[in-house]
């Protein structure tokens, strides 16, 4: 199949460019930079070039293209995952989300695309018991941030799976892990964790799902070729506890351990939304991402690791 991804140069983009390509497909991907059309250029992939934000242009590059299917993996994350960082990084982050996302998805339309994926979230469902799946709203009355973020991608979402002649598919993702991801371990927050600066909050009881990177990649690629219109929660095998991942985490950076503070202290230095994180996230089931898309996803490297030297 011929297929345009949109946010091609990504944490993700990179790895699924990769996959594509073995799977044998024709990949063109989106890019307002020459030099960047140049590189793609050389990889064997066909660039478009256009900026997300400017309609007309878009609509232009994605006709020329002609691609059967549009994977959209737009997003404006920083390099650092702080509540500093990230809040700076939201106005943007929206806009691409919302306008920019909008955009393309006029683009394939006008295009004539026969199939449109994009990304979602996996770990904001409303807080319950067991593991959310893919019935489960997203968490909309939660800390201040992660509420308007799940009102945005809760609208994007029924946008995309309401736009008539169009299969549609949602990919709700785990927190990504692997190389290039805040979670490398010359990633944002394993240097946070080295010096003590990501700490358990409270008894550490919010439930968080991981994704390697690359198997998102891979996933991504199973979705476009046999996916189901709809949404696919894809994430790894064991959800676990703040408690449990981070302590494991800090012992396979040959980190301290982490410190543990308090709810009222983590309001009072991080607000809500650490709380959020730290206590009251719901972990998230990937049993029809197995089912339907044979997604295996491998474990969490840093429990097998820990679990390995603990047995040693």
């Amino acid at each position: 199949m011929k297929i345009l991804v949109a946010g091609a140069t990504g944490a993700i983009g990179r790895p699924l460019i990769a996959q594509l390509l073995a799977q044998g497909h024709d990949v063109v991907a989106l890019t307002r930079s020459p030099e960047r059309a140049k590189a793609l250029t050389e990889q064997g992939v066909e660039p478009a070039i256009a900026d997300v934000f400017d309609a007309d242009a878009l609509i232009a590059a994605v006709v020329r293209a002609q691609p059967e299917v549009v994977i959209e993996q737009l997003t404006a994350l920083p390099k650092t995952y702080t509540g500093e960082s990230m809040s700076a990084a939201a106005a943007l982050n929206t806009r691409i989300r919302k306008e920019g996302g909008a955009n393309v998805l006029a683009a394939a339309q006008a295009a004539g695309v026969r199939r449109y994926l994009r990304q979602s979230i996996a770990f904001w469902g409303v807080p319950g018991t067991g593991l959310a799946d893919e019935q489960t709203p997203l968490s909309l009355d939660a800390s201040p941030a992660v509420a308007a973020d799940a009102r945005t991608v809760t609208e994007i979402e029924r946008h995309l799976l309401e736009t008539p002649n169009l299969e549609g598919i949602i990919l709700r993702y785990g927190f990504f892990y692997g190389p290039g991801t805040w979670f490398a371990p010359d990633g944002d927050v394993a240097h946070q964790v080295r010096q003590q600066q990501f700490p358990i909050v409270g008894n550490g009881e919010g439930v968080w799902s991981w994704l390697h990177i690359e198997d998102a990649a891979i996933a991504t690629v199973a979705a476009t070729e046999r996916g189901n219109p709809g949404i696919y929660l894809i994430a790894g095998d064991r959800p676990l506890e703040v408690r449990v991942w981070l302590p494991a985490f800090a012992q396979w950076l040959n980190a301290p351990p982490p410190p543990q503070i308090s709810v009222a202290d983590a309001l009072r230095m991080s607000g809500a939304d650490a709380v959020y994180y730290g206590t009251q996230m719901r972990g998230a089931s990937n049993a029809k991402a197995k089912r339907e898309l044979n997604f295996q996803p491998r474990p969490l490297e840093w429990m097998v690791d820990t679990a390995v030297a603990r047995a040693s």
